[in-house]
C-alpha cells in the first residue's frame, strides 16, 4: 500500500469537494458520493471516470468552478486551449494553464537525480518530436533554424513524416545538436532512434546533451539498444498526458514515481487471470489547476505496481510503479483471449538483434500482422524466427503474416504505433 503525506490527502478532499460542488461536468457525480464521513479513499472508488468524450461534451465552461470566466482568462492570455492527437482515444480541445504545468514539470524533477541536478527552467533544451505534438509543422519548405527557436527551446524538426526525413535534413539535425548544445534533449524515442540509425551507420559525431527525457511514445527496447549505439547520456523516462502534466517520472534507478504534490493516482488492478492484482489501469485527479478540474480522468494506459513499495533510490513516498505497459489501445489478445500489453510484446519482440522497426496488427481474434523494418539479409529466416516468436506469444493457432517494409510511418496523431487491434477490446471487463 503506498504511503502519502498528509498533504496528498487534504488536495484530494479539496478536489473533489470542489468539483461536486461547483464544477458543472460532476454535478451528476454528486449522487456518487457515500457521503462527507467516509474515509476519502472510498468515497474517490465509488465515482465514475472520466473519459475524453465527456470532456468534448462540457468544454471549455464544464471543468472550471462556477464563477470563473473562461472567455476573459483566454483573451488577456491567462490560460489557452491545446489540443490532443487523439492517440489513446479520441481527440479533444483542452484548457491549458502554462503557469500550472510549468509548475508540475519542475516538481517531478525532483523525481530523478540527474533532471534535478541539471534542470534549472532556464537551461537549453532540444525538443525532436513530430510537430503534430510539439513545435512547428513545415513538410514543404525547411525552416531556418532562428524560426524554430522560442525561448530556451529549439524545436529540431518540423517535418511531419520522419520516414522522410532526408540525409541532408538528418545532417541538420547533428548540426544544430552541437551548435545548441542542449543540456537535456526532450526526443520522441521513435525519432530518435531513427536518427541514431543514421549517426551509427555514417559514423557521425554527435552532441551528448547531460539527460535524454523520453515522452510522447512508448519507448521500445530496440529504441533504447539503436539510441545507446550513439548516445552515452543518461536517460529518462516522463509519463503523463496533455490534460494532467506529469504524472511519474522515471528514477535513475529505473522505476516510476508519482508525482503527487501536483495530482492523485487511483489504481484499478486487472482480475488475477489477466495480470493482476500488479497490473492494471490509471485513473488520475489534478491538483491546483484553477482552470481545469481532472477528476478521476482515465488517461488510457496501463501499469505496472512495484508490490514491494520501495526503491533503492530512497524515494519512497506515493505509488510507485516497476514499469509502463504502454497504452490500453495497443493491448493486443492471444488467441484464447488472454491480454498481452505493449510491454510484453515489445520484450518479445525485441528479443530479435535485426529488427529495427516494427509495428503489430491485430486484425482478428486469431489474424496478425505484423509490418518490420530491417536490414538483415536473410528476410527468409528473419520471417521464421518473428513467426515462431508470436506463435510463443500468442498461440500456436494463431495466423501470423509478415510483411517487410523500407520504413513505416507514424500515425495520423504523428506518434509511431507499435501495436493495434482492428476490433474493440472491453478494458473494463479486465479489472477486477
Amino acid at each position: 500500500m503506498a504511503e502519502y503525506p498528509q498533504e496528498y490527502y487534504t488536495k484530494s478532499l479539496k478536489v473533489l469537494e470542489a468539483a461536486l460542488s461547483s464544477v458543472p461536468a460532476y454535478r451528476d457525480w454528486q449522487k456518487f458520493d457515500p457521503g462527507y464521513d467516509k474515509p476519502i479513499d472510498i468515497r474517490y472508488a465509488a465515482m465514475p471516470c472520466l473519459h475524453k468524450a465527456k470532456i468534448r461534451e462540457y468544454f471549455p465552461d464544464g471543468f472550471v468552478p462556477a464563477g470563473k470566466d473562461v472567455r476573459a482568462a483566454l483573451e488577456r492570455g491567462e490560460i489557452s486551449t491545446a489540443s490532443t492527437s487523439g492517440s489513446s482515444d479520441i481527440p479533444a480541445v483542452n484548457i491549458w494553464n502554462q503557469e500550472w504545468w510549468d509548475a508540475s514539470e519542475r516538481a517531478s524533477w525532483k523525481l530523478n537525480s540527474h533532471a534535478f541536478r541539471l534542470m534549472t527552467g532556464t537551461h537549453p533544451e532540444a525538443i525532436l518530436a513530430n510537430p503534430l505534438n510539439v513545435g512547428i509543422v513545415s513538410d514543404n519548405t525547411e525552416l531556418p533554424m532562428e524560426q524554430r527557436r522560442l525561448d530556451r527551446f529549439l524545436y529540431l524538426n518540423e517535418m511531419t513524416d520522419p520516414a522522410q526525413w532526408s540525409p541532408a535534413h538528418m545532417d541538420r539535425i547533428i548540426e544544430e545538436l552541437d551548435l545548441f548544445k542542449p543540456v537535456s534533449l526532450e526526443a520522441n524515442p521513435s525519432l530518435l532512434a531513427r536518427l541514431s540509425r543514421y549517426a551509427a551507420a555514417t559514423g557521425k559525431k554527435i552532441h551528448q546533451p547531460g539527460l535524454i527525457v523520453f515522452t510522447y511514445e512508448y519507448p521500445s527496447r530496440i529504441h533504447y539498444r539503436q539510441i545507446q549505439r550513439v548516445f552515452s547520456s543518461p536517460t529518462v523516462s516522463s509519463y503523463g498526458s496533455t490534460e494532467t502534466s506529469t504524472v511519474f517520472m522515471q528514477c535513475e534507478e529505473g522505476k516510476f514515481h508519482h508525482n503527487h504534490e501536483f495530482c492523485r493516482v487511483d489504481f484499478q488492478p486487472f482480475k488475477p487471470e489477466f495480470g493482476g492484482p500488479s497490473l492494471g489501469r490509471l485513473l488520475v485527479t489534478t491538483f491546483g489547476n484553477p482552470w481545469y478540474y481532472m477528476l478521476r480522468f482515465d488517461i488510457r494506459d496501463l501499469v505496472r505496481v512495484d508490490l514491494e513499495g520501495s526503491c533503492s533510490c530512497g524515494r519512497n513516498s506515493g505509488l510507485i510503479l516497476s514499469a509502463v505497459e504502454g497504452r490500453a489501445m495497443s493491448v493486443t489478445l492471444t488467441v484464447d483471449g488472454r491480454p498481452v500489453t505493449l510491454r510484453a510484446l515489445d520484450d518479445a519482440v525485441s528479443s530479435i538483434e535485426d529488427i529495427e522497426e516494427y509495428r503489430l496488427e491485430q486484425v482478428t481474434r486469431t489474424d496478425y500482422t505484423i509490418y518490420i523494418s530491417s536490414g538483415r539479409a536473410d528476410a527468409s529466416g528473419l520471417k521464421a524466427d518473428v513467426i515462431q516468436l508470436l506463435h510463443n506469444l500468442y498461440g500456436k493457432e494463431a495466423k501470423v503474416s509478415v510483411v517487410f517494409c523500407r520504413t513505416l510511418s507514424p500515425e495520423d496523431s504523428g506518434k509511431y504505433a507499435l501495436a493495434k487491434v482492428h476490433f474493440p477490446i472491453d478494458i473494463n471487463s479486465l479489472l477486477a
